[in-house]
């Protein structure tokens, strides 16, 4: 079990994390409301900046986290609730993965000839690639998404304490539930967003999320059911 912190109860690892999330909120208002639109663009949410690689980290961070979770729940519940925590791992492990583009950029790495004429920036990722007329980063991966994690951090957890069948169905399926102060972030973060009028505001909503379902995944309200 995670110490708590003697003033709040928020755990030490919560301390870290949602001062690192509010602070990028408030960095992208300050950006926002100075006028440095380009210098938020080129420089705080910059490709391959701070905050794309803080989202990697936090996306492998937790990917580890419900790797280890799979692992406990292997010797308490069996395989079924295991292997699915073990597969909420490996989508981690591949949003980190999308997230620096594989290491397009870290390596050098030479894009093949499908991403040169599939993908919209000519790297070796799947949410930038272009079907058709179709481009996966703003369906899939886009609106597509954010009403996934919006279902996820705020309507979840007020139906899991108040729909039996719902919370018997998130527990045996060990769905890490967020708890009241993750959707208090999850909720201003979304507000901070969509208010704030950026080009590039989109990667510290990523980031925010990330360190969310760190935290989530670390001490959910269902804590006793997933790990």
């Amino acid at each position: 079990m995670l110490r708590l912190n003697e003033r709040s109860n928020l755990s030490h690892a919560d301390v870290v994390l949602f001062g690192l999330a509010y602070a990028s909120l408030i960095f992208t208002i300050a950006y926002y409301v100075i006028g440095l639109h380009e210098e938020f663009r080129t420089g705080f949410a910059i490709e391959d900046g701070p905050v794309e690689w803080g989202t990697a980290v936090c996306l492998l961070l937790s990917a580890l986290v419900l790797l280890r979770n799979a692992g406990v729940l292997w010797a308490r519940r069996g395989k079924a609730a295991a292997l699915i925590t073990g597969f909420y791992g490996l989508l981690f492990i591949f949003g980190a993965g999308e997230e620096i583009s594989w290491g397009y950029r870290l390596f050098n790495w030479e894009a093949s000839e499908f991403f040169l004429e599939n993908n919209a920036q000519q790297e070796t990722n799947l949410h930038n690639l272009v079907i058709g007329d179709v481009k996966l980063v703003k369906t899939v991966f886009g609106g597509g998404l954010s009403v996934v994690i919006l279902l996820y951090l705020l309507v979840l957890p007020l139906l899991y304490t108040r729909v039996a069948r719902l919370r018997q169905l998130a527990d045996r399926l060990a769905i890490p539930v967020a708890d009241t102060r993750h959707m208090i972030l999850g909720l201003v973060a979304t507000i901070v967003i969509m208010a704030v009028p950026l080009m590039t505001k989109w990667e510290t909503y990523e980031l925010v999320f990330s360190l969310l379902t760190l935290s989530i995944f670390l001490r959910p309200r269902n804590a006793a059911q997933v790990t």
